[in-house]
């Protein structure tokens, strides 16, 4: 028999540490995971630029080298061929090779076992297998390697970087789009200054060229000034900000305004050990994945007060953008994933900031101007393909610019969530796009019923892939729909859940609490909307049961790496599976109460 009160005791538990979680403002910032690819660029940056005592960093590298002599983005990921190079460089830029030999001798056994070999052309082939056309993450790689003598002595050590072209930041911004670059304008920071120590130690032969080049220096320096987050980090990302601080440093610009703002970012966001984030936080994104999560409790017994509520609008509503983004020329009304200077507007969080704007209630006029507003930024962001891409329309060559299903699923659930409170031409707009969106799913849905998202993914699946967050969530935006992609959806899901009552990232993947939660949410919300069956509520209970027993009844909510950050890097935060599992098991109660209340009527 189901055991009722241990899952309201789970729920409780959950839903009292998730309030417990929130900053003295009302919201939520939570904490990603330390990386150390973001550690190894950071003390190398450092090093480099300020001459600054980098030991706490480099013995966190050491403390946490896996096993195996590599290194993962996070404590919990299997080794890499990105993040060893990078922490390997790392020691030798930062002169401490002598000191952390054995770690030293370890990283070169991993890599020459990845790579075949030490050799320059080994490395290089290895890094490009990986990245293929993507130079937006390659390339600052091989300029790390570069820089610590990795690749050969003297210009010849350059010689196997691109030379990016930083002069075309001196144009119009426009001009990407015109010759269909595939650089996005996040990128810029590192194509500016990647692109001049690659012109610093091997100008190009082309004496007009070097010429141009020489003469842009000044200007496309300026523009990385005027672009510069007053925090002092791009993107509030130490990767980013480390590369150019680096890079700076080592065309002999230490000195340069954006070195130095780049090294007080880097300061300030070390951590007591030594460690750094992968980016400093997700605060808007956790605060509205709460805020929904916590959507479906009984209206008499909500968590949030009305001034609770009240306060988490009137924050939401101060992170809308209401000009042009400085940095990347996004139009307003989006919002970013973090309130601070260095976030950039983009689809997911858009779509979350909308459906939690509507889930805190109060719609009054400066709530439905913000939501129309951002209503109207995602219809101009769409793709031809009737799909949603994250930062920019394009071409889908890169995951900036290409439609994604669980992008496209929030999108959509965010029109349907305002559509009644829209004014025409607006309604009809949105109607269209809805078609359009429903459209897209149908036909990137795979023939067994799933869909594979884009900034998530899991190592323990084929092609670190994860179909089961990609799914859920996409059946999670399609429950009030009558459609056979949700039934086929479902029907994938419940064959996809392992024999323990859990969910992995595919079928046969360990389980953990973040797909687990997300798969019982889909089919929760789709038996409560009447667009499920009845029969996924065995399904439903089996996996309840599994996040009660393995939470220890929402004491305790173990961490997974499946998020995606930049460049395909992995973290993992630890309010996602604290979040994940509130949100599921408020809605797996609602639909089992709702299903026994049905069987007992049927009666």
């Amino acid at each position: 028999m189901f055991d009722h009160g241990a899952l309201d005791q789970t729920i409780g538990n959950l839903v009292s540490r998730l309030l417990d979680r929130r900053v003295p403002g009302g919201w939520w910032e939570g904490r990603l995971s330390s990386s150390a690819l973001s550690t190894a660029t950071a003390v190398a940056a450092l090093k480099l630029a300020a001459g600054d005592d980098v030991e706490p960093g480099l013995r966190w590298l050491a403390a946490n080298q896996n096993a195996d002599g590599g290194w993962g983005d996070t404590v919990l990921n299997r080794s890499n061929i990105s993040t060893t190079l990078l922490c390997w460089c790392s020691f030798s830029i930062c002169g401490a090779t002598w000191r952390y030999a054995s770690t030293g001798s370890a990283a070169e056994a991993w890599l020459r076992r990845e790579a075949g070999g030490l050799e320059p052309a080994r490395l290089v082939a290895a890094i490009l297998r990986r990245y293929g056309n993507d130079r937006t993450f390659s390339v600052p790689i091989l300029t790390v390697m570069a820089i610590a003598g990795k690749l050969g002595d003297g210009p010849n050590g350059w010689r196997c970087i691109p030379q990016l072209p930083f002069e075309l930041a001196a144009f119009p911004h426009q001009l990407f789009g015109w010759l269909r670059l595939p650089v996005v304008s996040y990128a810029l920071p590192a194509l500016i200054a990647i692109g001049q120590v690659r012109h610093h130690h091997r100008p190009s032969a082309n004496l007009l060229l070097r010429a141009l080049r020489n003469r842009l220096v000044p200007g496309t320096l300026g523009l990385l000034r005027r672009i510069q987050p007053s925090t002092g980090g791009y993107l509030e990302a130490t990767p980013l900000t480390s590369f150019v601080v680096m890079s700076l440093a080592s065309a002999g610009l230490k000195n340069d305004a954006v070195a130095r703002e780049g090294v007080r970012f880097l300061r300030n966001s070390m951590r007591e050990d030594g460690s750094w984030p992968i980016d400093t936080n997700l605060a808007t994104w956790v605060t509205t994945l709460s805020v929904n999560a916590l959507a479906a409790m009984p209206v008499d017994a909500h968590p949030l007060d009305s001034a609770a509520r009240r306060a988490l609008r009137d924050w939401l509503l101060a992170q809308q953008y209401r000009e042009e983004h400085l940095y990347t020329h996004a139009a307003p009304g989006g919002w970013a994933w973090t309130p601070l200077p260095g976030g950039v507007p983009d689809a997911d969080d858009t779509a979350g900031a909308l459906l939690a704007l509507r889930n805190l209630g109060a719609i009054d006029d400066e709530v439905r101007n913000a939501a129309t507003n951002g209503i109207r930024w995602l219809l101009g962001l769409r793709n031809g393909n009737g799909g949603m891409p994250t930062f920019c329309r394009g071409w889908g060559k890169l995951p900036f610019d290409r439609s994604g299903a669980d992008l496209t699923a929030h999108a959509l659930a965010a029109w349907q969530a305002w559509l009644p409170d829209l004014a025409e031409p607006l309604r009809s707009e949105t109607r269209r796009a809805i078609a359009g969106a429903m459209a897209y799913l149908a036909s990137t849905q795979k023939p067994d019923g799933s869909w594979t998202p884009l900034w998530f993914g899991n190592e323990y699946a084929p092609r670190d892939e994860n179909p089961v967050y990609g799914t859920a969530r996409t059946a999670i935006a399609l429950a009030g729909f009558e459609t056979p992609m949700l039934t086929r959806a479902l029907r994938w899901l419940e064959a996809a859940q392992n024999p323990d009552g859990g969910w992995g990232g595919a079928p046969g993947a360990p389980s953990s609490i973040e797909e687990t939660a997300l798969a019982v949410h889909a089919l929760s919300s789709a038996v409560s909307n009447g667009t499920g069956e009845d029969g996924s509520v065995s399904s439903i209970e089996r996996g309840a049961q599994w996040l009660m027993e393995y939470s220890a009844t929402g004491t305790r909510t173990p961490v997974s790496p499946i998020g995606l950050y930049f460049a395909q890097l992995w973290y993992f935060e630890e309010l996602y599976p604290l979040i994940f599992a509130a949100g599921a098991l408020i809605r797996a109660r609602k639909a089992i109460g709702e299903s026994a209340t049905r069987g007992q009527e049927g009666r």
